[in-house]
This record gives structure tokens, sequence and C-alpha cells, in this order.
């Protein structure tokens, strides 16, 4: 793709040695063309990296109303609830919507940027968080500039612009905010030891949770080495590997068990599970299994769903023995065992209004940033920590 304005037909006509007519005529597919005058014209746009104007070809009929939406994966429930978003959104207004998954490759999703930028998609929508590093600000612009050139506009859901000039609109929710509040939720039902557990460095959602985590921990009177981050990655397996091996660390002891220091910080953390202290926050301190949590906060409910798992699996209860909590509320996390305190995120909400206010304002939406809120969804998994426990004391025999 380039960054450059976008380039014309007569452009085409002048390095294909033809008129404007015959490329018309060839692009469109729509009347007969010698084969070697076709192959003329069409290495001659792909040379120029031609893409027809969207915004041109709806004025004479031709254009595609339609909106096509970039995810990670569709098994994920969020992303799945966002996709359903910007499906319902494009349908209310009479637009085409297509869904299209990378697996995280950047390769692929530069490919099908410059696919949906080739058969003229209005809007491309990239859902999701990132590492947000030079190759992926080098990538954004990049994506924002060329898309600009042909009439199109580039929105970025759940994840922020690198840079508030590029063309670009931005949709997302606040992760900090959530995340204090679900951290405060836990602090008020007493409990201190406090475990994030499904961190990944750099990921821009992630960090910002664990930004609220450590903030709401601070706002209680706690100091950083209260807080214990566990980069495990988002998923269920993720949840359930890195809940076992806490788990065995002796994070928790069992009913009767009595702590003691050995316990309490035995085991060696493996690389998916590396505990990153409060004070050196991206470094890995492998014997530092946070001492008789009780409660766990898990960086989705996916994670949840994992660490609940685990934890059925070691002959312990959730709450009575550990309290646990998730983040987004997916569709099922109220028929977990027990049901899931967790924060509510505006899943489909936000793929509606990437479409809405893209659709709704295009001459402003470019550099335009909308924030949604989230709220705190209580159900059966918190309660105050066993008595002899609320610093992570051990369980009185």
């Amino acid at each position: 793709m380039t960054s450059k304005g976008r380039v014309t037909i007569r452009e085409v006509a002048e390095r294909a040695g033809v008129s404007m007519a015959t490329v018309s005529r060839v692009l469109s597919g729509n009347h007969p063309v010698p084969a070697s005058t076709r192959a003329r014209v069409l290495r001659a746009a792909r040379d120029l990296d031609y893409v027809a104007n969207a915004h041109a070809r709806a004025l004479v009929g031709g254009g595609r109303k339609m909106v096509a939406v970039v995810l990670r994966q569709v098994t994920s429930p969020f992303y799945a609830q966002v996709a359903e978003g910007v499906e319902a959104e494009a349908a209310a207004r009479g637009w085409l919507c297509l869904v299209g998954t990378t697996g995280g490759d950047p390769g692929r999703e530069l490919e099908f940027v410059q696919l949906m930028r080739e058969e003229g998609a209005r809007l491309v929508i990239l859902v999701g968080g990132v590492v947000e590093d030079d190759a992926y600000r080098e990538r954004v612009a990049h994506y924002a500039q060329a898309l600009a050139s042909t009439g199109a506009r580039l929105v970025l859901c759940g994840r922020p612009a690198p840079d508030p000039d590029i063309p670009a609109l931005v949709v997302e929710f606040d992760n900090e905010a959530g995340a204090r509040a679900i951290t405060g939720h836990l602090l008020s039902a007493g409990h201190r030891r406090i475990v994030f557990l499904g961190g990944l460095p750099g990921n821009t959602a992630l960090d910002a949770r664990v930004a609220g985590y450590r903030a709401a921990l601070a706002e209680h009177g706690l100091g950083p080495e209260a807080a214990h981050v566990v980069d495990c990655g988002l998923g269920r397996a993720a949840g359930h590997r890195a809940m076992t091996e806490l788990l065995k660390a002796g994070g928790v002891p069992g009913p009767g068990d009595t702590a003691t220091p050995e316990t309490a910080t035995s085991g060696t953390a493996t690389p998916d599970t590396a505990t990153r202290d409060a004070a050196n926050p991206g470094t890995a301190t492998p014997d530092a299994a946070p001492a008789r949590f009780t409660a766990v906060f898990a960086g989705d409910d996916m994670v949840a769903a994992g660490a609940l798992r685990a934890i059925a699996d070691a002959g312990l209860r959730v709450p009575q023995d550990i309290s646990v909590v998730g983040y987004n509320d997916i569709p099922l996390a109220e028929d977990f065992n027990p049901p899931l305190t967790t924060v509510r995120t505006p899943a489909e909400e936000l793929g509606r209004a990437a479409v809405r206010i893209a659709l709704r304002d295009p001459e402003h939406a470019a550099g335009a940033h909308h924030l949604l809120g989230t709220h705190i969804v209580v159900r059966d998994s918190v309660q105050p920590p066993p008595p002899g426990r609320e610093d992570g004391g051990s369980t009185p025999v």
C-alpha cells in the first residue's frame, strides 16, 4: 500500500498507453476488451497501486456499502460480540459486513486491509488490544493513510491510535477504570492478597487492566509490594495452567493446613506463569508466588474459567477458600460454577458504535476518540476471606 495521494484513472491510462474509457471498461469488467489490452491495463493498475475511489463509485451506483471487521479470532466470546455489533449496525443501515481473522499475525492483518481497500470497503475496523511498539505504530499509520487515499476510513476498536494526527477513528472502553472498580470490590470484601492472573506485557488492554489493579491497591493504602501480576496471557488454558502452578507453589493453604514461610513460597514458577514483582513490573521473579493469596482477578472471563477449574481440581472452593473475579462479562459468565462476578464491557455496543460514529459524521470521525464506560456485575464468586486469612494468614487448624 502507499500513503501518497490517490492514483487516478488518468495515470493508469497513461502508463498503459490507452484511453481512460478503455481503463474504465477493463476495470468494470462489463465490456469486451482484447486480452492483451486487458493485461496491459491490469499490470499498470497493479504497478501504480491503483484503487478505485469508493465514494466516486457510489456516485455512479457502483460502490459497495461494505464494512470489514478484522479480529484476532472468532472463537473468543468478546470478539464474537464485537463482530455481532458491527454486523447488526451495518445491517440496520443496509450495508454488508465482512469478517476476517488474523490469529494475531500482522502480515495477515496487512493482507486483509489491502484486500478490503481493493474491494472498496468504506470502513475497515480493527478490533482488540495489541502490543503498541514502533512496528505497530508504523503499520497503523500506513493503514490509515492508504485507506484515506481511496476515500475509506480506518476504525480502531478497543485499541488506541498511536498518533492523534493519523486519520483513524478510535472507539474503546475504559479498561483501567473497570479494573480499578473490580479490584476495589475485592478490597471492600476484605481481601488484601489479590493476584492478577493474565498479564501480557505490552498489550494495551491488559496493561491498562494491570494499571487499574495497581491503582486500586494504592487507593486502599497498600504498598507496591502488595501487587502480584502473573504474566500468563489470555484464554482458558492459560488460566488453568497458571492457576495450577500457583496452587502447587503453595499460594493457598488447604483445609487444616498451616502456613509456613517455606510453603508460602515453595515451588518454581514456569516462564508462562512468572510473577511480576510490583516494584519491577515486566521482570520475572521465579520464586515469588504471593504468600497465601485469598483472591484472584483474572484478566478476562476465559482466564477465570480456567482458574475456577484448577481451583476445583485442587479440592478448594470458590468463594469459600478463594474469591475469583473476571473481565468482559461474556454470556457464559453467569453459568460458571459459581456464577462469576466480573466487569461488563460493552462489547456489542463497541461494534455498533464503531459503525454508527464513523457513518454519522464521516468528515469529523478521523482522529476522533470515543471512550465507553464499564461496570461491575456482582454474582456469587466473591465473599470475605476466611477468618484469620484477611492478610494472607494460615487457615486455622
